[in-house]
């Protein structure tokens, strides 16, 4: 039982190793850079000082839970300020994509002012555990301005800074998760890390544990042992404890860089981060679904939640309603914290979170309760808890009590429940987190989604989770979302759609027709499946553990998904990421479609074509067409070793 690190204990020359130098002003004294991105990190913002959530003082003005029908204020205001801080990064990115015969720079810096013409952009990374972390965080590198060669021709480098919002569920969840954990870090810091640190270190499997001291912990006994210890505060304040909180804090160990994963640490100290306040980075959501007592299938109909900084909650018309992030651990009673009722902080720990968005991993925890790498108090707590649990609830989330007690009760199946109980994000097939962003009220122009689900048998994605989040969009579920129309899985491997960038949501009188010229226009789908460019990735869900060299190259294969290989696949991917950008802005504004746009349209946009073919096994090429394996192991090895092409003359940043 530990709480964060002081940062009082370290001395300057450790702290100053823990600070990007690029992240200093010329001659600036590392004193000073030290301060400040220290005050920049996620917080040990627990009032307990360890994982336990603790009673506190409710503030002057209760907290309460809000309807749904708009953004939360506190987004509202945000929103003024990062808007305006993706103008300089977009008109850089557009600069970099140089679409011919078009100032896509003076577009934006024309209407600068005018935020129904600047294009507003969402990236989404899918759940499908370490492979997902790492294929996401390829593309996250390859968007990123700080990432060495990001912008030189042929990248994509500033789409991260120009973006508005960045979601990911389960494994995608972890890559958002840690980036806004550890001050925004960029993809390169994490994956290097620090001396001491198990930061992004996958090669030893959550089961075993930190490899190194510094700060984390020395043996798998004594890991285990605090991570029970910690598990225990919370239940003996009184707090229900699931699989997920073993699982959460386990995890955390290899996400946040601090003491024992940061067992204080919670979600909502990310809106009070000095570089979240300033509107300088993205805002983060991740994404869980709601399971009914006694539901075993997860369906289209169920919930959808999203956390961000500052509310969890849903749009759905079941709930509809968001709670404080902050006090979601507070009993409210139709909406409202009761006047003998009482307030509650630190509930939102971050890894409970982030382990929330990934509860299917809990089965992957619990497959493992034989291994010998794991101490009898271990087993012996999963056990406890699965003699309260039938075989069909072990990948839940515990979230008592239910902020939406009593709310909604017309509309809320679950009103009455004192129990919140939230699952992974993917359960109901929607692995890409678009139900945040294609939200009316966020009125994103265009997501850039990334998948990396493991739909076929090889584990590529096949548009599973798109179809998912098509078909759920006709349905009572949709309250007033519209998305795309997608084909079914023979066509995206048939026409090849998920080995390339492919474009949904081209042709918006899908959207229109019928005479409703007022209807609400979805974001343009930017879909970017994982796919073998220079490694097959295509590892297994529950992997647990990847050398550093395999951790590198899936990454890096990542990367080149992003960027389709630095632009040596298609030259003008840069410029057709570009025109996705703008599409939903130039049909807003009457803007004649640029000459390259129209080409990058026709190369992208998927055209409504059908090929239902049968399809037998999926297994795919390295799509540069490279014939010499640095580690010669087949496609169907890959879920257990890894490959990776080489060539000469291709110098990519990571």
């Amino acid at each position: 039982m530990r709480s964060s690190l002081s940062t009082a204990a370290l001395p300057l020359a450790l702290l100053s190793s823990l600070i990007p130098s690029a992240l200093a002003a010329p001659n600036e004294p590392i004193g000073h850079v030290v301060a400040r991105e220290l005050m920049r990190r996620a917080a040990p913002d627990s009032p307990s000082g360890n994982y336990a959530p603790a009673t506190v003082d409710c503030p002057s003005t209760k907290p309460t839970i809000r309807g749904a029908a708009t953004l939360s204020p506190s987004e509202v205001e945000w929103l003024k300020k990062r808007r305006a801080n993706t103008i300089d990064p977009m008109m850089a990115f557009f600069k970099l994509a140089n679409i011919s015969g078009f100032d896509a720079v003076n577009y934006v810096q024309s209407n600068s002012n005018n935020f129904s013409v600047v294009p507003n952009i969402g990236i989404a990374v899918s759940g499908g555990g370490y492979r997902a972390l790492m294929n996401g965080a390829g593309f996250i590198a390859a968007a990123d301005s700080r990432t060495p060669g990001s912008t030189d021709p042929g990248n994509i480098g500033n789409l991260l800074q120009a973006s508005t919002y960045l979601a990911g569920l389960s494994g995608g969840g972890w890559l958002v998760g840690s980036i806004f954990a550890n001050n925004f870090s960029s993809v390169v810091q994490l994956r290097d890390g620090q001396p001491g640190s198990s930061l992004w270190q996958f090669s030893n499997s959550i089961f075993k544990g930190p490899e190194d001291s510094g700060i984390s912990i020395v043996n798998t006994a004594e890991y285990w042992n605090d991570v029970v210890d910690q598990v225990d505060d919370k239940r003996d304040a009184g707090y229900g404890a699931s699989i997920t909180d073993y699982w959460g804090r386990a995890l955390s160990y290899q996400l946040i860089n601090a003491r024992d994963g940061g067992p204080s640490y919670t979600f909502s100290s990310i809106a009070d981060a000095d570089n979240f306040v300033s509107a300088d980075t993205p805002m983060p959501i991740l994404v869980a679904d709601e399971r009914k007592p006694g539901e075993t299938v997860i369906s289209l109909e169920s919930t959808v939640l999203e956390f961000n900084p500052w509310e969890m909650g849903s749009f759905d018309p079941t709930i509809f309603g968001f709670a404080p992030t902050k006090y979601v651990g507070s009993n409210f009673s139709n909406g409202a914290v009761p006047d003998d009722g009482h307030c509650v902080r630190g509930f939102d720990q971050y890894g409970y979170v982030m382990g929330t968005s990934s509860s299917l991993f809990n089965q992957f925890l619990l497959q493992n309760t034989s291994d010998t790498q794991l101490p009898s108090i271990v087993t012996d707590a999963l056990v406890s808890i699965l003699q309260d649990l039938s075989d069909n609830q072990d990948d839940i989330a515990e979230w008592q009590p239910n902020p939406f007690y009593q709310y909604n009760p017309d509309s809320n199946p679950d009103a009455n429940q004192k129990t919140l109980t939230l699952i992974d994000g993917g359960e109901d097939l929607q692995n890409i987190p678009l139900h945040p962003l294609i939200q009316p009220v966020r009125a994103v122009d265009v997501i850039f989604a990334v998948d990396s689900s493991a739909d076929t048998y090889w584990a590529f994605p096949n548009g599973t989770a798109l179809r998912a989040s098509y078909e759920r969009s006709m349905g009572k579920m949709a309250n007033g979302t519209q998305f795309p129309s997608i084909p079914n899985a023979e066509t995206f491997i048939n026409l090849k759609l998920n080995q390339k960038p492919t474009f949904f949501g081209c042709n918006t009188s899908e959207f229109t027709s019928g005479g409703n010229e007022n209807a609400h226009i979805p974001p343009l789908i930017v879909y970017m499946p994982l796919a073998p460019y220079t490694a097959y990735s295509n590892v297994t869900t529950f992997t647990p553990s990847y050398t550093d060299e395999e951790r590198n190259a899936f990454i890096q294969n990542g990367y080149n998904v992003a960027t389709m290989g630095n632009a040596t696949v298609d030259a003008e991917w840069p410029a057709c990421a570009a025109c996705a950008v703008l599409s939903r802005s130039l049909e807003r504004t009457g803007t004649d479609i640029p000459a390259a746009c129209q080409t990058c349209f026709q190369r992208y946009c998927w055209n409504g074509t059908i090929d239902s073919t049968p399809v037998g096994t999926y297994e795919p090429q390295p799509i540069l067409g490279l014939t010499t394996l640095n580690a010669a192991v087949s496609i169907r090895m890959s879920a257990f070793a890894w490959a990776v092409v080489g060539t000469a003359g291709l110098a990519l940043a990571l």
